[in-house]
């Protein structure tokens, strides 16, 4: 078997890269603005902390932050590149990448974690419950991620030079191979699995409430519904990818490795489409938000509902006049 000693990070099939900087061109076109409206939403119309959202916001602001990452991605595999020749860029890009990942992912979860304990253990002390009101959980988060990002700068991640696959192999880079691989495993699977645990014990709360209105419940179903795709459809085959690519390149199976290569950049983009896909968490998590964004972006269309509810209002109400009430009033 061939083995490869050192990679360059180009772009072996052009076409198939040009085609995902076109995906994530699009990704970048309809996420930011989606996304900067949400936030001007958040600060001026919903007032995200008289609403105990900040776990929310922070969710917004790790979206905007991974997507100024996006134009560098486009440009360096325009270029041919997988990643920056420049050293700094490049690093910096893993940070920003990181950093920001790990944050949607730690929000997202607590996000859950939290409406698990306001639904299957209703009544009882929620710590999560009076600490999302301060920011100080919210600063918290973004400061324990930090030190986690700190593997991925020691050596180059984006290549995936991993496990002796780096062109200067000592005993550090091995240390820093395992802490990188580490966490990156460790950022998915480990919430991807509290997601799952909340998401049936809240579904078994639904199936055993028999009286009363289970409409906050099944609220609570479709918020853990979206954060579940969230995971399934950015992160785990992402994870997944990954896993295979570093067995490929361990074993040192040389063709094989360029086409999981690309299927890796390929799902790496897809995982990107989260800042898409966020909304949806909005909506559900909160039951004012969709009406706040949609009040605020599109006034008119509110209001042409509003009307038309209106009118069926009075028709129905209407209708429902017995006729002999009709008769009545029109005798004289």
């Amino acid at each position: 078997m061939e083995a490869i000693t050192g990679d360059h990070c180009n772009t072996e099939e052009s076409r198939l890269y040009i085609f995902l900087s076109v995906v994530m061109s699009a990704e970048f076109i309809l996420a930011l603005p989606l996304n900067l409206s949400i936030l001007y939403v958040f600060v001026f119309k919903f007032k995200f902390w008289k609403n105990n959202s900040l776990f929310l916001f922070n969710l917004v602001l790790a979206d905007l932050l991974l997507l100024i990452c996006l134009p560098f991605k486009v440009h360096n595999f325009v270029t041919g590149m997988r990643k920056s020749d420049d050293n700094i860029i490049c690093k910096a890009m893993l940070f920003m990448l990181f950093l920001n990942r790990g944050a949607s992912i730690a929000f997202l979860t607590v996000i859950s974690v939290d409406r698990y304990f306001n639904v299957v253990h209703f009544g009882r002390k929620n710590f999560l419950k009076i600490l999302k009101k301060s920011p100080h959980i919210s600063i918290l988060i973004w400061l324990l991620l930090l030190p986690l990002t700190v593997p991925t700068m020691l050596e180059t991640f984006e290549c995936c030079n991993s496990f002796g696959r780096a062109e200067n192999h000592t005993l550090m880079t091995q240390v820093a191979d395992f802490l990188r691989e580490t966490v990156f495993f460790t950022q998915i699977l480990i919430p991807f699995g509290v997601l799952v645990f909340c998401t049936v014990q809240i579904n078994n709360r639904l199936r055993r409430k028999t009286v009363g209105d289970k409409t906050k419940l099944r609220r609570a179903v479709f918020l853990m519904a979206s954060v579940v795709l969230v995971f399934t459809v950015c992160f785990l085959p992402l994870a997944v990818s990954r896993m295979i690519l570093l067995i490929v390149r361990v074993r040192e199976y040389a063709v094989a490795e360029k086409s999981v290569v690309q299927i890796y950049d390929a799902l790496m983009c897809l995982s990107y489409s989260d800042c898409l896909l966020d909304p949806l968490v909005y909506c559900f998590c909160h039951s004012k938000f969709k009406e706040v964004y949609l009040s605020s972006v599109l006034p008119s269309r509110v209001k042409r509902q509003t009307h038309e509810s209106e009118r069926r209002v009075s028709r129905d109400l209407v209708n429902s006049i017995p006729l002999s009430s009709h008769k009545s009033v029109s005798e004289p």
